[in-house]
């Protein structure tokens, strides 16, 4: 009962968080929440485990996961406020204040990465998949992948219509979310 609580409470928080882009389908913040979702169902379905045996190969891999999931989002956030010039003024109601950037940053994590805010909710899922690996919770990190996949795309066509040529030229020299890879 605490666990189903708890997620109807999450829940609830992410629908607020959300209200904008669950209006706009097809925006990326829409496939984010979905996203924010499975991220949700699989920390409130480990969550009693989360610490039993630390030191379990599948432990030392969530908290790898997970550290680099803090690691990649605050060189995202840090990167993007500095250079992005977050100033309200896109006309998209799906997005957040700091998400309406001015400039295209290329450079920081941005160079080597182009969506490192969503690389890290990727590694904050398969974190929380890896406390208690299994087929319960492989459904929700599945599609809770997918759903980042869906977002990046949506976001890219997003950048392509706001920033053109030069957001086509910055795709081909980085990747989605991980270096050198994808």
């Amino acid at each position: 009962m605490t666990e189903i609580l708890a997620f109807l409470a999450g829940s609830a928080v992410l629908i607020w968080l959300s209200r904008k882009p669950l209006r706009q389908p097809g925006s990326h913040g829409f496939y984010r929440f979905f996203a924010w979702e499975c991220i949700l169902v699989l920390v409130v379905r480990n969550l009693a485990i989360w610490g039993d045996d630390p030191l379990a190969p599948h432990q030392l891999l969530s908290w790898s996961l997970l550290i680099a999931s803090i690691a990649l989002v605050v060189a995202g956030i840090r990167t993007l406020q500095a250079n992005g010039r977050a100033q309200g003024k896109r006309d998209d109601a799906s997005l957040y204040e700091w998400e309406k950037t001015e400039a295209l940053v290329t450079h920081g994590i941005f160079a080597w990465i182009r969506h490192p805010m969503y690389a890290s909710l990727l590694a904050l899922t398969w974190g929380a998949y890896f406390k208690d690996p299994g087929l319960g919770g492989l459904p929700f990190a599945l599609i809770g992948s997918a759903c980042l996949l869906a977002t990046a795309l949506a976001d890219e066509k997003e950048c392509l219509a706001h920033f053109g040529q030069p957001y086509t030229d910055y795709m081909q020299r980085s990747k989605r979310f991980i270096p050198g890879l994808f």
